[in-house]
């Protein structure tokens, strides 16, 4: 499932996500998966958790402004873009690649944090059903468990209530 290869050897936003984490005082380090997560349900599936359970990372461009809006949602939900645009104002699809440029991450690996540009970030109220989540750390097959108390904490993101009902 997992392996402890040197840090050294893994890509540099997977280790750029080990720092920050590290600097933060986090108690748990990025792991690296045996097997890709670029979806929700693989990140479940190769963790052995509900697919809610995972801090998916869904990342918008503020049309105002052509910001990253950032959405982390619970895995089981789909984030309702009217109810995001209501807080950030108007949205635009976000293609592979602004979210490299914006973030620093490619899709299927965008952390919560440790962005090469901090986006506006939102963090959905439907992950705290669960007492732990477990977020991308910067590549497909990188991946840490936290709380969503800790999430916010890390973030300093507000929560909202923001995916489709």
């Amino acid at each position: 499932m997992t392996t402890a290869a040197p840090a050294e050897e893994r890509p540099e936003p997977y280790r750029r996500v080990q720092r920050a984490l590290a600097d933060k005082g986090h108690p748990h380090a990025p792991l690296w998966l045996e097997v890709s997560a670029r979806t929700a349900q693989e990140a479940a599936d190769a963790l052995g958790v509900t697919v809610g359970q995972i801090a998916k990372s869904v990342i918008f461009r503020r049309q105002a402004d052509d910001e990253a809006v950032l959405v982390i949602t619970s895995g089981d939900k789909r984030v309702d873009e009217k109810r995001v645009a209501a807080i950030t104002g108007a949205l635009a699809r976000a293609d592979a690649e602004f979210v490299k440029a914006a973030t620093g991450f490619s899709i299927g690996g965008v952390s919560p944090l440790a962005h090469s540009r901090p986006p506006v970030t939102l963090i959905d109220r439907e992950l705290f059903r669960f007492d732990d989540i477990w977020a991308a750390a910067g590549h497909p097959n990188g991946v840490f468990r936290l709380t969503p108390q800790q999430l916010q904490q890390l973030t300093g993101a507000p929560v909202a209530d923001v995916v489709k009902l």
